[in-house]
């Protein structure tokens, strides 16, 4: 059979099958009847196209391999070791290499120095600068001794080196002349020379192991220092499942804003191009945390995001007391600071007033130092003209506060203390011989003591100001009134003034001496010394518990140049104690935790230094116990005489003896000026002296018959007033005549 394709013949292949033949399906065909399949559209697989793809597959495996290896967590916690203790190794090399700078220079003295200026403290630079003087000087002498020595130094080893030769050889001569043996002479020498060999040979074999040793102690030293000041970077510390291991980044400080649950700041971040970058200031290491400033988009105000500090604290990964927040002066903008974890819960170190022994005070020009900030810089507090409340709840450090600052204070030898302790437990039984008057104690008699304290104080003033309207007069400038003796600093402090203010002693006028009314003593009298006392040098101190409006008046509490507070229980508590200005600026004593937080003041007022805008500053002071306190109070008492302290239950002032104090200040001579004899008595006892006049010696002496006189010049002009001890003690028998006669 065969098939026509354009005119010509060609046989059929043997696969063709012919219609209408039958074909048997079952049959296999041969393999020879069955032509190769040609696919002419396609090009033919190149030889090594197998090898190439099995690369590909080896390829594509090794990097998954190395992908998995590499952020595996195993490498994770490998590098971040390898890391930590590189970091620990190198920041502690930088560590023990500035605190050899500092012990070899005299950075640590000019760095003390210009804190001193930037305090006011002058006459504190002063001492540091002589420190400093005194460190080159005595550094320079060591340089030079050590250049005059170094000879010295080879002459005497050359000397003894000679002397030892010559005793071996002496030595060896009586051992030749023992044996008869000339060669017993050097015997000693070559044994002295054996020996040096033997220690040569031991120091080349322990050389190399020794200098091992020393190096890997070098290198052990450096990296527990680089770990005791934490210079690993956050990433590469370990995980302790603390919120420590979180560092705060833009990102997630943007995030914690965005989830605070303010639908116009999260529709703003949302907005955001660039991310919400644009909201955040730089964020900068400051102290054992970090600081960022936070610009609010329109729309979102300051009191909302204060409002959810707690929230955002935990969107930080961090505790509520971890997390502080103010407002600067920039509008629409919140300043944070955040904590590192657990570093709040770090003790500070000690007052500088137990580590230096030769510490000093100025009241007018100097400031106190209470203590560190979040931040980690020391905070000085300026006392001068400046009534102060500390507040809070009870057993939380209030006391120790207090009473840190009027340590500094005693040792200016210019200020009286008059104290009411009306707790009455000995916490400031180290000021007995320091204050003139130490009331200790809870009873209603004490509170009288104590108003009468207050009360006296108020007649100092009165007397005061008086005086300062007749020296104005007389041309004096208002430094020097302030910087005369009879207008030394006076600080009245009454601790736990809450039992003054609860207090239901009533007088013999019928008068209450607690309460908050207008016919209270001791409101009345802390309210006057509010008034005026300042621009007399007269000022208050008050400690109280728990702040209420019925154990803390409102006009008495706003009084206050400082007001500081501790731990409260609530905000309104927390507003008595700092006023509602500080707490709009942030301010929060009751987000502190009760007992965790001991000594922990949120301090508003013109006595702390504060940035512009800053409405107050968290303060963690220094803790003195009761014996460094004692400690503390006798090196003050060794910088003032002797001052005699009353328990405010003696006689008052209109019942003591003036006569027999003037007496008394006469001894070791005949006569005396009456100037001299003034300043005499305010020695003696300031708080009953310290108002007196000239015309108040004049008064008494002129009452007792003793007036003083006025001596006359070798001339014949007039010399000046003197007072006669013969007169006084001749006053002093004419009474005790008339009493014994009175009394028969």
């Amino acid at each position: 059979m065969s098939t026509a394709v354009n005119g010509h013949h060609r046989p059929a292949p043997p696969s063709t099958v012919t219609i209408g033949q039958p074909v048997d399906l079952t049959k296999p065909r041969e393999p020879e009847d069955t032509p190769p399949l040609v696919r002419p559209a396609e090009a033919p697989e190149p030889v090594d196209a197998p090898a190439a793809r099995q690369r590909a597959r080896r390829i594509r495996r090794a990097t998954r391999r190395v992908q998995a290896a590499v952020t595996h967590e195993r490498t994770r916690k490998t590098l971040r070791l390898a890391a930590r203790h590189s970091a620990y190794l190198i920041g502690g090399t930088g560590v023990v290499a500035k605190r050899v700078w500092h012990g070899r220079t005299v950075a640590v003295h000019h760095q003390m120095r210009q804190a001193a200026v930037a305090a006011g403290d002058h006459a504190g630079a002063a001492e540091w600068q002589d420190k400093a003087d005194r460190f080159r000087q005595a550094r320079h002498q060591r340089r030079m001794d050590l250049l005059t020595k170094a000879p010295h130094v080879v002459q005497s080893a050359a000397i003894g080196l000679a002397g030892a030769e010559g005793a071996l050889l002496l030595l060896g001569i009586c051992m030749a002349a023992s044996s008869h043996d000339p060669h017993d002479v050097v015997v000693p020498t070559m044994a002295a020379v054996d020996a040096v060999r033997a220690v040569c040979w031991f120091v080349g074999v322990a050389w190399g192991p020794a200098l091992a040793l020393l190096v890997l102690a070098g290198l052990s030293h450096l990296w527990r220092a680089g770990q005791a000041h934490g210079t690993a970077p956050v990433w590469a510390r370990p995980a302790s499942g603390t919120a420590d291991d979180v560092p705060i980044t833009p990102s997630i400080v943007v995030k914690a804003l965005s989830d605070l649950g303010i639908a116009a700041l999260k529709k703003s971040i949302k907005d955001m191009t660039d991310g919400a970058a644009g909201m955040l200031g730089p964020i900068t290491r400051a102290g054992c945390g970090a600081e960022v400033d936070v610009t609010l988009p329109s729309g979102v105000s300051t009191e909302e995001v204060l409002a959810r500090r707690r929230k955002l604290a935990e969107n930080l990964h961090r505790h509520e007391h971890e997390l502080h927040m103010s407002i600067p002066p920039a509008p629409r903008t919140v300043r944070m600071w955040i904590a590192d974890s657990g570093a709040l819960d770090e003790p500070i170190g000690p007052s500088p007033l137990v580590l230096d022994p030769d510490v000093t005070a100025d009241m007018r020009k100097g400031r106190a130092p209470w203590g560190q900030d979040l931040r980690g810089d020391a905070v000085l507090i300026s006392l001068w003209q400046r009534h102060m409340l500390i507040t809070g709840l009870s057993n939380q450090g209030k006391t120790a506060s207090l009473r840190a600052l009027a340590l500094w204070l005693a040792f200016d030898p210019r200020v009286e203390f008059r104290i009411a302790d009306l707790k009455g437990v000995g916490d400031w039984q180290m000021f007995n011989g320091l204050a003139s008057v130490l009331i200790q104690g809870p009873t209603d008699e004490h509170v009288m003591a104590a108003t009468n304290m207050v009360e006296a104080g108020v007649d100092e003033m009165g007397r005061r100001i008086a005086l300062m309207r007749q020296l104005t007069a007389e041309g004096w400038t208002q430094e020097k009134i302030l910087a005369d003796s009879r207008f030394r600093p006076l600080v009245l402090i009454v601790d736990e003034a809450q039992v003054a203010y609860g207090s239901g002693a009533v007088g013999e006028d019928k008068r209450p001496y607690g309460g908050s009314k207008a016919t209270s003593r001791y409101f009345q009298a802390i309210k006057k010394i509010h008034d005026q006392g300042r621009a007399v040098s007269v000022t208050t101190w008050e400690g109280t518990q728990d702040p209420t409006n019925e154990n803390l008046p409102k006009r008495s509490r706003e009084g206050n140049h400082i007001r500081a507070s501790l731990v409260v229980g609530t905000e309104s508590q927390a507003e008595m104690a700092l006023g509602a200005q500080a707490l709009a600026g942030g301010a929060a004593p009751h987000k502190l935790r009760q007992g965790l937080d001991k000594g922990t003041l949120v301090v508003a007022g013109d006595g702390v230094k504060l940035e512009p805008g800053q409405a107050s500053v968290t303060v963690r002071t220094h803790f003195i116990d009761g014996d460094q306190a004692a400690e503390i109070a006798e090196r003050a008492k060794a910088r003032r005489a002797g001052v005699e302290t009353r328990d405010g239950t003696q006689a008052p002032a209109e019942e003591i003896d003036h006569l027999a104090d003037i007496a008394a200040v006469l001894e070791g001579g005949e006569r005396i000026q009456t100037q001299e004899v003034l300043r005499r008595l305010i020695d003696r006892a300031p708080s009953v002296y310290q108002g007196w006049e000239l015309r108040d010696l004049k008064r008494v002496l002129d009452e007792a018959g003793a007036a003083a006189y006025q001596t006359r010049a070798d001339d014949g002009s007039s010399g000046v007033m003197c007072v006669s001890r013969i007169r006084v003690l001749a006053a002093l028998e004419r009474r005790a005549e008339e009493a014994e006669i009175d009394g028969e």
